[in-house]
C-alpha cells in the first residue's frame, strides 16, 4: 500500500479532517488494499461508538409527483411515463401502523416536492403519527421548502430532515439541475433544518454525471465542515427517462470506499446503505455497513405503488429490502457480524453552536 495515503487515513481517524488536495489524494489512491484498510478503520471507529448495532427506518414514499426536472430523477416533472401517485394520510398512518407492528421506531416521510402535501397536511399526519407512536421518530425528505415551511413542521414533531446537497460544487451542481434550481438555494436550505433544530441529513451520489475527484474532494470537506447527524450516499444509477438516460453507473466499490472515509470524517453520522446499493449488487447493502454504514431502510409503502416511486432504472421494490422481510434482514445483517436492533437510533452527537 502506499505510505502516503496510509498516513492520510491515519490522520483523518485522529483528527478527522484533511485538506481538499488531501481528499483528492486518498480518492484518486483508491486500490482494494486501501479501500480494505479504510474499512477495517471505520469499522472500529463506528463499533466504538454504536458497537455492532445497525439501526433500521421504515420508508414511506408518500408521492410520486414532483414539480421539479432534475436531470438525473425518475419523478422528474417532464417524465411523461412516470406512474404518478400519492398516498393519502390513513394510507400514510396505516404504513406506520404496521412498520411499528415490525418494530420500526423510525419514519422516514419521503416524496417528490408535490404541492398537494401543504403544511397543513403534513402537520396533521406528523401530529397523528407522534400522538399514536410517541417513542418513534418522523424523519421528513421531501425537499426545498420555506423556512417558515421546515419551521411549522418541526413544531408539528417532526425530528430529523433529509436533503441531499447532491454535490458541494455549484457549477456541478447547475450541471445536474434545470437553472431554476439553484445551489445556493440548496445551501440556504441546509442552513435553515440546522438553524431550527432538527437532525439534518445531507448526501450526494457517487459517479453523478460530471462528478471529478475535485468534486467529490468539496464533498467531503462540506461534510466535514457541516457536520450533519446524518448523510446518505449511494451510486448514481441512470433512468430510461432522463438527460442522463445514457450515462455509466457510480460504483459500488467506491461508494463503499467514501462511506469508510465520511465515517472517519464524523464518527457518529448516521450512514445508510442505500437501496441504490443493493440494486447495483444484491450484498451491497452487506457491503456497506462492512465499509462503516449503520443504517438500512426498507420500505413500508404499499406493494401497488413502489414500482412507481422509480428514481432510476432496476430500483429493489419486493423481497428482502421491503419492511415485510425484517427477518430476512436481521438474517443478512447477523452473516456479517451485525444486529438489526428495534430503536428510534439517535445520532449519537448534536450540533454545537459554531459547528457549521
Amino acid at each position: 500500500m502506499n505510505e502516503t495515503l496510509v498516513s492520510l487515513v491515519r490522520k483523518l481517524k485522529k483528527t478527522h479532517s484533511l485538506s481538499l488536495d488531501e481528499y483528492h489524494a486518498l480518492i484518486v489512491g483508491q486500490t482494494p488494499e486501501l479501500a480494505a484498510f479504510l474499512a477495517k478503520e471505520a469499522d472500529e471507529v463506528r463499533r466504538s461508538i454504536y458497537g455492532n448495532e445497525v439501526f433500521v427506518r421504515g420508508l414511506i414514499e408518500i408521492s410520486s409527483y414532483c414539480k421539479n426536472n432534475c436531470y438525473y430523477c425518475g419523478l422528474r416533472r417532464e417524465n411523461g411515463q412516470a406512474q404518478r401517485y400519492r398516498l393519502s394520510p390513513e394510507e400514510i398512518l396505516s404504513c406506520a401502523r404496521e412498520g411499528y407492528a415490525l418494530g420500526f421506531r423510525t419514519f422516514v416521510l419521503q416524496g417528490g416536492e408535490d404541492a398537494w402535501f401543504t403544511d397543513e397536511r403534513l402537520s396533521a399526519i406528523i401530529r397523528q403519527i407522534k400522538a399514536e407512536f410517541s417513542d418513534c421518530a418522523v424523519t421528513l425528505s421531501l425537499g426545498e421548502r420555506s423556512f417558515a415551511s421546515y419551521k411549522t413542521l418541526f413544531e408539528a414533531g417532526a425530528d430529523r430532515y433529509l436533503l441531499r446537497h447532491e454535490t458541494a460544487d455549484a457549477e456541478h451542481y447547475a450541471a445536474l439541475h434545470p437553472a431554476e434550481l439553484s445551489f445556493e438555494n440548496r445551501m440556504r436550505c441546509l442552513a435553515d433544518l440546522r438553524k431550527i433544530g432538527y437532525a439534518v441529513g445531507c448526501g450526494f451520489m457517487v459517479g453523478s454525471p460530471g462528478q471529478t475527484p475535485d468534486t467529490l474532494a468539496k464533498d467531503l470537506k462540506f461534510v466535514e465542515t457541516f457536520r450533519p447527524e446524518m448523510c446518505g450516499i449511494g451510486p448514481f444509477i441512470p433512468h430510461h427517462a432522463t438527460p442522463f438516460a445514457g450515462e455509466v453507473a457510480g460504483s459500488v466499490a467506491k461508494t463503499c470506499y467514501l462511506l469508510s472515509i465520511l465515517r472517519l470524517i464524523h464518527p457518529p453520522l448516521l450512514l445508510p446503505a442505500t437501496t441504490a446499493l443493493g440494486t447495483l449488487d444484491p450484498s451491497g447493502r452487506e457491503k456497506g455497513v462492512l465499509s462503516g454504514a449503520n443504517v438500512v431502510m426498507p420500505n413500508l409503502s404499499p406493494v401497488s405503488v413502489r414500482k412507481k416511486y422509480e428514481l432510476y432504472n432496476g430500483k429493489i421494490c419486493t423481497g428482502e429490502e421491503s419492511a415485510e422481510c425484517r427477518g430476512c434482514l436481521d438474517r443478512r445483517m447477523e452473516s456479517i457480524g451485525y444486529r438489526v436492533v428495534v430503536s428510534r437510533g439517535d445520532p449519537k452527537s448534536t450540533p454545537q453552536k459554531g459547528d457549521h
